[in-house]
Formats: structure tokens, C-alpha cells, sequence
């Protein structure tokens, strides 16, 4: 299994690593929902994630997933990583709950509120639960049609949590720009406040 594969598993369930297997999601092979991959560049921080037409997903030049029009995620050696269900559900490895991906808003396991936004001029933002609009870099070339905002959607909801983890509703985790792909992990990072609260940004994920 990929480490991709690894740490969203170990990151969204409550799995040990002598448990994680690689099972694909139940739809795989039907795949989930309709994409049109675009030719996008997200900007955050020092780095670059581009989407290539092919669906190849690089940071900074290098593989970081791909994705195809039937909604399915794979790692380098195309081995699953997650499949988008026509309702907005992302299920990984194992069918392990990996949020919810709108067009526009992307939401974490459990949550009905969103943690991830796109707007129409590409801008990518964070929401911290006071309701505090926080800037995520931002995106060009996805707006084309709903299906490639979704791809690109789903895109920044997976990086963003490979590169930070799910946080518990109780801890204090924030989200900031800077490290990696342009998110700081760690406790306190926007004042002891916790990812997921309810907030007055978006309408709950569709």
C-alpha cells in the first residue's frame, strides 16, 4: 500500500497499521462520480500542485496521486486510493470515511459543515470555527464546467489531509501556510481553536 494509501487510512479510522489491507472502496470498479479533469495550477505558499490532463496530480514536479473521470483516486503503482460517490461521499481503502466533496465545499469525516471552500475566482479558503475565513493559495484553470471544479475540489480535500490529518473535534489543531504543501501542522496554530465547529461559512457539503 502507498503511503498516500497509509496515511489516509490511518488518519480517518481507527486502524493500526497491522490491520491496513488494500482493499479498494466497494465501487471501484464501477466507479463514482462524473469528472472532467482539467489542466489546473494550485499555488500555496512556496509550492505548486498542478493537475494534468492525464490526471496526473503533482506537487512541485513530483507524483502525488491521479485521478480519472470515473471519480477514482490511485497512487503511483495504480493501486486505489479513494473513489468520489455520485453523492459527494469519499471512501478510501478499506471504505474508510474520507469526508464529503462538493463543487465548491469540501467537509471532514462526520462534519456537515465545511472545512474547505473554492471560490469561483479560484481562491482557496480554510474556515476556522469561530467563522474565521483563513487563505489556502488558490487555484486557476478549474472553473471551466462543475465537473472540473469537483476534480479540483477533491484534489485539495485529499492533499489537505494527507498533509495534516483529521483532527479530533475536542483538540486543538490548526491549519496554516507554509510547510510542505503549504499546511502547518500542529496544536494552537490558530489559537487552540479546533477544525469543524460549526461555523457561518458555506451551506453544509450537498
Amino acid at each position: 500500500m502507498s503511503r498516500l494509501s497509509v496515511a489516509l487510512v490511518l488518519s480517518l479510522a481507527p486502524l493500526s497499521a497491522a490491520c491496513v489491507t488494500n482493499s479498494p472502496p466497494a465501487r471501484w470498479i464501477e466507479g463514482g462520480a462524473a469528472l472532467e479533469i482539467p489542466n489546473a495550477r494550485w499555488a500555496v505558499a512556496d509550492d505548486v500542485i498542478v493537475i494534468r490532463p492525464d490526471g496526473v496530480v503533482q506537487r512541485n514536479g513530483e507524483f502525488e496521486l491521479a485521478l480519472d473521470r470515473a471519480g477514482r483516486v490511485f497512487d503511483e503503482g495504480n493501486e486505489p486510493l479513494a473513489v468520489l460517490e455520485p453523492d459527494g461521499r469519499v471512501l478510501g481503502p478499506n471504505d474508510a470515511d474520507l469526508g464529503r466533496v462538493g463543487s465548491v465545499t469540501a467537509s471532514l469525516p462526520g462534519w456537515e459543515v465545511a472545512w474547505l471552500m473554492i471560490g469561483s475566482d479560484g481562491q482557496v479558503t480554510h474556515f476556522s470555527p469561530d467563522g474565521e475565513r483563513q487563505s489556502f493559495g488558490a487555484w486557476v484553470g478549474c472553473g471551466a464546467n462543475a465537473r472540473t471544479a469537483l476534480a479540483c475540489s477533491l484534489v485539495t480535500h485529499l492533499l489537505a489531509i494527507k498533509y495534516q490529518g483529521v483532527p479530533q473535534r475536542s483538540s486543538s489543531f490548526g491549519i496554516g501556510v507554509g510547510v510542505g504543501v503549504g499546511v502547518g501542522v500542529g496544536p494552537g496554530a490558530y489559537g487552540g481553536a479546533a477544525i469543524g465547529a460549526p461555523l457561518y461559512g458555506p451551506a453544509p457539503v450537498p
